[in-house]
């Protein structure tokens, strides 16, 4: 089919069949994969890739197969534990099993434990995944380390280099070399090493650092080895009650609430802290499904009653909302680009008749805590 005809195609299905359509394609990849890895199993098995003039069935998957790294990578370790263990074909091909789970506890798996380590994998998502291997094979805790990394020196574009048969300029005429921009920063890593042990890794200043050390001489009566990980839980545990304080309003004696003013787009504490307990500190929107949003980073007080249109800042009207969820149930209600200012006006003479003394503009979008 032609890449035009089946954009065209799929532009106009309906949600629900395109939601349909996804899902019918997904199953058909997975049954599809697990045919390939089959395959991939016993052409290793039978050597069948030396005889093509390779190696390796990394080589073989690359350049053969035409497969990326990573694709190549997951497959051939598939391949290797479904030889041993076949069920994991089924639990692959079922999608309760994926090449990443598989990966992580494919080397791990024993005749007497993998059905139940299998089990334990099932539907995990790749964090859960880790935490078990880290429990199958516990590592120890790392030792504490600072240590300063070596300065990024300026990479110079190849294009800016002079010809080997150009005569030297002076130093004046030379132009600036073309600096490429720095590499992106490494991403932060958090590994679980065994059950409630986890490697924590990230850069800081050198200002942080400094602020480190002192807390460690500050500490040594309580933390005598300085463990910096001793250190970096007393700061959390002070920097959440700290946040909590600001942004959810937690207190150890809440005084009675006051009340809102009819109209007014305040969120009592009282408020925020109720509906924060009550929504566990997650989104609480729920899909046609029946899924529930897990999402507890950007999380927004949302009014289910739009402001816009008289809802109030009371406990059973506002709900946590994830900003992305947010955003959409307030693109249903007032369109893509809606104007809550308008709505307000033009729903006015409904509402009661406070409501046209509100000033400022009208949002779907309640305070936000971070």
């Amino acid at each position: 089919m032609q890449t035009n005809i089946l954009l065209f195609a799929v532009v106009r299905l309906s949600d629900r069949h395109l939601l349909d359509e996804v899902k019918r394609i997904a199953a058909r990849e997975r049954d599809v994969t697990v045919e390939l890895i089959a395959h991939l199993a016993e052409v290793e098995e039978r050597g069948l890739h030396h005889a093509e003039g390779f190696d390796s069935m990394f080589l073989y998957c690359r350049q053969i197969l035409l497969l990326s790294e990573h694709a190549a990578y997951g497959r051939i370790e598939a391949a290797r534990a479904a030889r041993k263990f076949p069920i994991i074909l089924e639990m692959l091909a079922e999608g309760s099993l994926n090449l990443t789970t598989v990966g992580l506890v494919g080397r791990h798996l024993t005749r007497d434990n993998y059905r139940e380590v299998l089990a334990a994998a099932k539907a995990r998502s790749k964090r859960e995944v880790e935490e078990l291997v880290a429990r199958l094979h516990p590592q120890p805790d790392v030792p504490s380390s600072i240590r300063k990394l070596p300065e990024v020196k300026p990479v110079v574009a190849p294009g800016a280099l002079l010809p080997a048969s150009a005569p030297t300029p002076a130093p004046s005429a030379l132009p600036a070399p073309a600096v490429l921009p720095p590499a992106p920063p490494r991403p932060q890593l958090v590994t679980p090493l065994a059950p409630d042990r986890y490697k924590v890794q990230f850069t800081v200043s050198a200002k942080t650092c400094e602020k480190l050390r002192l807390a460690q001489d500050l500490l040594r009566h309580a933390i005598p080895d300085g463990d910096a990980g001793a250190i970096f839980d007393r700061a959390l545990t002070v920097l959440l009650e700290d946040l909590a304080r600001k942004k959810l309003a937690a207190t150890d004696r809440p005084r009675p609430s006051r009340g809102t003013a009819p109209g007014s787009r305040h969120i009592p504490a009282e408020v925020k802290r109720k509906v924060w307990i009550r929504d566990g500190g997650r989104c609480a929107f729920v899909g046609k499904g029946g899924r529930r949003c897990d999402q507890r980073a950007f999380l927004e007080f949302h009014h289910v009653e739009p402001y816009a249109v008289g809802g109030e800042a009371t406990v059973s009207n506002v709900e946590l909302r994830c900003r992305v969820h947010n955003r959409y149930e307030a693109e249903i209600f007032f369109g893509p680009h809606g104007s809550s200012h308008r709505v307000r006006e033009e729903a006015a003479p409904y509402l009661c008749t406070n409501s046209q003394t509100r000033s400022g503009p009208s949002s779907h979008a309640a305070a936000q805590p971070p």
